[in-house]
């Protein structure tokens, strides 16, 4: 797998990568991420056709995403952090 570009943004660091017949776009918004497969197609032939797949809406999902990802975590870290009693065998 190699990196054939990045989409640019202000928020989200989107990274592109191809092999084999198919195309991988990652998205990292501090320590999560979030990649996508795509095949090539007649549509989809590289860098450019995924730039245009990736627009603004696109990326805004993958942001909703991220906070509800965010949620699961935190709602997880909570229950880590609260002492549970030991189970008495």
């Amino acid at each position: 797998m190699r990196i054939i570009g990045n989409i640019p943004h202000p928020f989200v660091k989107v990274t592109v990568f191809a092999m084999e017949m198919r195309y991988s776009v990652k998205f990292e918004m501090g320590q999560m991420e979030q990649t996508y497969k795509i095949r090539e197609s007649d549509e989809i032939k590289g860098i450019e056709d995924i730039s245009r797949l990736i627009d603004d809406e696109l990326i805004d999902e993958c942001i909703e995403q991220f906070t509800a990802m965010r949620k699961i975590m935190e709602r997880g870290f909570q229950r880590f952090a609260t002492p549970q009693e030991n189970s008495k065998a």
